[in-house]
């Protein structure tokens, strides 16, 4: 269910904007939508738990807040994280 160490530091990696940037709205972003995605996965599998899907909706809800917040605050940036994610489609 949960991501790994080693594919959140990709993540993390790849989305940084400077050297040691774990905090930013891209990287947050970026690693929810790979939580989202594993938990999406694990939802089509178990359809009765309630509970993790609770946790989906809080992910999805989360995600949601801070890509308003990159929207407001810098479009170009909101954007090509978009696109690199593949989101709004």
């Amino acid at each position: 269910m949960a991501i790994s160490q080693a594919r959140k530091t990709e993540i993390i990696e790849k989305f940084a904007r400077h050297e040691g940037d774990t905090g930013s709205p891209e990287v947050q972003i970026a690693v929810l939508t790979e939580d989202i995605n594993s938990l999406n996965e694990h939802i089509r599998e178990h359809k009765k738990d309630h509970h993790s899907y609770r946790g989906l909706m809080k992910k999805v809800g989360h995600r949601r807040n801070l890509l308003a917040y990159l929207r407001n605050k810098d479009v170009t940036r909101y954007r090509e994280l978009i696109q690199a994610l593949g989101l709004r489609r």
